[in-house]
């Protein structure tokens, strides 16, 4: 019998599934279910509901569960050999928070495979709607929060990050104050991860360390719930929090609906689900340190994996636990792809011609500089956005191209000193990492070899690969991490890009310029 395991990712927009074979390395399937499309009764719009106040962002979590209904239908009605699933663990989107009222637990234990996962469920919400990481409506508790644990560097070193709106402790203060009614029937908060991990389990399920983290309400060193952070968030909050546990911990074997409805092997193994993130490091073999991802989305974001706990005194940066038992470091930068994009349609370009223009200017840009800012922008905090220009001709094209470039990747270098870890190798995913004139400035600036690496659901696959790890320890033939991902995580093969050591020398001299412009950039704001 094969050894398969499944991996799930409920992120913001979609519900995807992988199921991979660990003896072949392969993944044998893949699967992922649009929430606005397959569940147009909803009402979503990119699977969020919006509401008239454009800061508050919520999903409904009866969607998420008729989802996973479906994803199973459609795995079992495409021959996906569920008996022999040994494993499953998931990913979810990280931050957002669903509220249990007292008929949850009973209902989970009870599932019933004649009537849908839907119907079973649907009274069991203090909440009807879930406030995901979109939601930024939340800075006057922050404040409150990071007042009460002492300032932003207080609180960074408690938790891992400073208070953020999107995160789930100044999402459940504020519940509480605005429906104390709703809250007092809460008797159980999840993620969406330990949310969907319930369901599989057919009970409560603990929330694993790595999303545990993007709370603001666990001691990110010691690993535990932070009795200051849960006292500063909300009345008898302790006792409404799940337990924390390592990410590798198995909750029981799935439930007996599951079995019964689609033929799922029913001594699967229910494994603890973690946030996209932690996931996403571990689908793309990011297990030393100094092997960092840097994702070219619609935002960038900057990761890996970190040994010892280093936090960033500035609250810009965010750690995590890590699937491995370490830790992971964070960078979001909301000026990413988009930014990119306004430059090019400035100037009238293509893709091919913005790549010419990079390849036609020189490392340094003649000591020009552009503060791309055209969104507020999370690192560095920037809340009056606006493009700046230093040394820079707004008439040059070129100029201006290499210069949105050349301050991306300078920000990431300076604005990840603080994680104390230098890359020796960087994995460049997402849109952006197509464009090799992109790529060989960031080898450039980071003084680093740069290789891409194309996992579409890498959160998914982290997710099975998960799975995999803890059947195996489970078992008692526990298996390397490194065992573990082989042929599963590799980089593009030719892809890799090496430093320049003429054009590294320059940004060696210009990031000391760039630092200096953009703290003059920032104090005038101010």
């Amino acid at each position: 019998m094969a050894r398969l395991f499944l991996g799930l990712d409920s992120s913001t927009q979609s519900l995807s599934a992988i199921v991979i074979d660990l003896d072949t390395r392969q993944v044998v399937y893949e699967a992922s279910l649009n929430f606005d499309k397959t569940f147009p009764h909803y009402k979503t719009n990119n699977g969020t509901l919006r509401s008239s106040d454009p800061l508050v962002i919520h999903s409904p979590p009866l969607l998420w569960v008729e989802a996973l209904d479906a994803l199973f239908t459609t795995m079992k009605n495409e021959g996906v050999a569920l008996g022999d699933i040994l494993a499953i663990s998931g990913s979810g989107q990280q931050h957002g928070s669903v509220y249990l009222n007292n008929r949850a637990e009973e209902a989970l234990k009870n599932l019933n495979p004649a009537r849908s996962l839907k119907d079973n469920l649907k009274h069991c919400f203090a909440r009807e709607t879930a406030p995901i990481w979109m939601d930024s409506s939340t800075t006057v508790e922050c404040a409150e929060i990071r007042r009460a644990l002492g300032g932003v560097k207080k609180v960074v070193q408690a938790t891992g990050s400073d208070t953020f709106e999107r995160f789930t402790g100044p999402q459940i203060r504020k519940f509480s104050k605005r429906d104390p009614d709703g809250y007092e029937e809460t008797v159980s908060i999840a993620l969406v991860s330990s949310f969907m991990a319930s369901i599989l389990a057919g009970r409560i399920a603990p929330i694993d360390h790595g999303d545990g983290a993007g709370m603001n309400l666990m001691d990110i060193k010691k690993r535990v719930w932070h009795a200051g952070a849960v006292k500063a968030t909300a009345k008898d909050l302790r006792k409404k929090l799940p337990a924390l546990v390592e990410s590798g911990k198995v909750i029981g074997k799935v439930s007996p609906y599951f079995a019964q409805k689609f033929g799922l092997n029913p001594g699967a193994l229910a494994v603890v689900w973690s946030g996209d993130n932690p996931c996403s490091l571990i689908g793309l073999g990011l297990l030393e340190e100094g092997l960092i991802a840097i994702s070219l989305g619609t935002s960038y974001t900057y990761f890996g994996l970190m040994k010892r706990c280093q936090t960033d005194e500035r609250g810009e940066g965010h750690v995590f636990g890590a699937p491995t038992g370490d830790y992971m470091t964070l960078i979001c930068f909301k000026n990413g792809s988009l930014a990119r994009e306004r430059i090019r349609d400035m100037y009238s370009l293509d893709w091919d011609s913005y790549n010419a223009a990079l390849t036609s200017t020189k490392p340094g840009n003649g000591g020009a500089i552009l503060l791309p800012w055209f969104e507020p922008e999370i690192v560095p905090r920037v809340t009056r956005p606006g493009l700046r220009r230093i040394n820079l001709d707004d008439r040059d094209a070129a100029a201006n191209c290499r210069g949105m470039v050349e301050a991306q990747m300078m920000s990431m270098r300076l604005h990840s000193a603080w994680m104390k870890v230098k890359p020796r190798q960087i994995l460049a995913t997402g849109g952006g990492s197509v464009n090799v004139p992109v790529l060989q400035i960031m080898a450039d600036v980071l003084n680093c070899p740069v290789a891409r690496i194309e996992i579409s659901k890498s959160a998914a696959l982290g997710a099975a690969l998960r799975a995999a790890h803890a059947y195996c320890k489970q078992a008692g033939k526990p298996a390397k991490w490194k065992e573990i991902v082989a042929g599963f995580t590799d980089p593009i093969p030719g892809s890799e890009i090496k430093p320049n050591k003429k054009a590294v020398a320059v940004y060696n001299k210009l990031i000391k310029t760039y630092a200096k412009d953009e703290q003059a950039a920032l104090a005038a704001i101010r």
